[in-house]
């Protein structure tokens, strides 16, 4: 029998669950560390707010700013307040290849619309228009407690930045839902994706009109008194609003859950679980043979494009300047080669087996929360449409990394063939000939305003990113 144990224990592949294989000293590790990650998620609703605070801790972390530093081996650049790249130069030339994690700091969200403010006629109310961001589930974002954050943008070019609804004594918004009595023939007859119009998701802003009693004939008082409120906190007008980027989250902090305190419940997991783990990773890394980046992107929910998401610039003309820098050659064939030399993990989150709906996932090829941070070999929908599917040897340089650094990992993909799918930026940092492959935390109910991760995948993605930077 102890024979066959061991012949097993070495031919086979067997997750490894987190809480039960690995000693407590990395378990209370792992617990003290999502403490941060909490504090992190509190802090960052936004692609602005993720931004704004990667920088502070980069200067915190002793990192220069590329654009304006003497020389040094650890800086940064931000770049319009919505992306930013952290290195670390290592031992040998930045030319010879880099290690680059790349993760996105936007998450679903629904946006105010450009001339979002009406008093509806019907009731009264100041309301708002919205335009969800990303992929959501429309009917989970009505009746919930929303925070707005943002910026208005004044004549002068001053930014003027915006949150309510996170402090206990700011007030917070919703957009009020159907009640069951009057859902027959409005919600209930239709299939559950469009149940709710997205017509329908305006915001409940304020009621109280503008004046005294006796000022009954003001045209849209209740409007009128919303924008004297916002004018007197804020001292915007309504032409501000057409040039203003404002969000609606989940309001309210990311909790412990589950009776052992064993995962994280939050909004904006889906990726700044990465983000988080990755900036860690670069603080703390030492004796890096190559140059290690961290690229934060924005935009990854509608696609990577603009002018700070992946499909941008920005990196390319990152590392360009790196060279630049570091003392080395930065033409065209230079660049193009440092590029193809390159090893880069795509630091998305996998959808984690729904205990709920196993169904959707196979579950020898599901992530399994608290089993450790899942290395993706593909995405994709159906026949891999859309992914980036890294090559073996690449995919097999991960694994033996990982297992020589005790790393808690796992294989996984995103629901069964058919079912599942859906894309990274891999497939778009593929394209520079670099070597890519997708590796980051399960998420249960992914998407939606609350989602849930393991402290023990928060803190293996930590570790395998950390390791990668000083291995690979």
């Amino acid at each position: 029998m102890k024979k066959i144990e061991e012949i097993t224990k070495k031919l086979t592949y067997q997750r490894k669950n987190f809480w039960k294989e690995f000693p407590k000293t990395e378990q209370k590790k792992a617990l003290k560390f999502s403490e941060g990650y909490k504090k992190h998620l509190d802090s960052c609703k936004t692609d602005r707010e993720s931004i704004d605070l990667a920088i502070k801790s980069a200067v915190k972390n002793k990192f220069l700013d590329l654009d304006n530093s003497p020389q040094g081996k650890r800086i940064y650049r931000s770049f319009r307040k919505k992306n930013a790249a952290l290195a670390v130069i290592g031992k040998k030339s930045v030319s010879e290849g880099i290690n680059l994690i790349v993760s996105h700091i936007d998450s679903p969200r629904v946006d105010l619309k450009q001339n979002p403010l009406f008093e509806d006629k019907t009731t009264s109310l100041g309301m708002m228009k919205t335009h969800y961001y990303g992929g959501i589930k429309k009917y989970q974002w009505m009746s919930t407690p929303l925070a707005l954050h943002g910026v208005f943008i004044k004549t002068n070019g001053e930014i003027v930045n915006v949150c309510i609804g996170e402090d206990e004594k700011d007030p917070v918004f919703i957009m009020p839902d159907l009640l069951p009595h009057l859902a027959r023939t409005e919600q209930y007859s239709k299939k559950i994706g469009e149940a709710i119009n997205a017509s329908v998701m305006n915001l409940v802003f304020n009621s109280i009109p503008y004046g005294d009693n006796v000022d009954k004939d003001i045209k849209d008082a209740v409007k009128l008194n919303a924008l004297v409120l916002l004018n007197e906190k804020y001292d915007i007008v309504e032409e501000n609003f057409l040039s203003a980027e404002l969000e609606l989250v989940p309001a309210g902090k990311a909790r412990d859950c589950g009776l052992d305190k064993s995962m994280v419940l939050g909004y904006g997991q889906d990726d700044r679980v990465c983000a988080y783990t990755s900036t860690e990773a670069i603080f703390n890394c030492k004796n890096n043979d190559k140059t290690s980046i961290v690229y934060l992107a924005d935009k990854e929910e509608i696609g990577s494009d603009s002018n700070t998401g992946a499909k941008s610039v920005f990196i390319v003309d990152f590392i360009a300047d790196l060279l630049k820098y570091n003392g080395e050659s930065n033409d065209s064939n230079t660049l193009r080669k440092t590029l193809i030399k390159s090893h880069i993990i795509s630091a998305d989150v996998n959808a984690g087996i729904n205990p709920n709906f196993p169904s959707v996932h196979e579950a020898e090829n599901a992530v399994h929360i608290g089993f450790g941070v899942s290395v993706t070999k593909f995405t994709g929908s159906g026949g891999k449409s859309g992914s980036n599917d890294a090559n073996a040897e690449f995919n097999a340089k991960i694994i033996n990394i990982f297992n020589s650094e005790k790393v808690n990992w796992q294989t996984g993909s995103l629901g069964r063939v058919d079912v599942g799918g859906g894309g990274t930026i891999a497939k778009f940092m593929a394209e520079y000939g670099a070597e890519v492959i997708d590796c980051g935390p399960g998420v249960l109910g992914m998407h939606s305003l609350y989602e849930l991760t393991s402290k023990a995948d928060i803190y293996s993605a930590y570790k395998a990113y950390k390791v990668f930077f000083e291995k690979a």
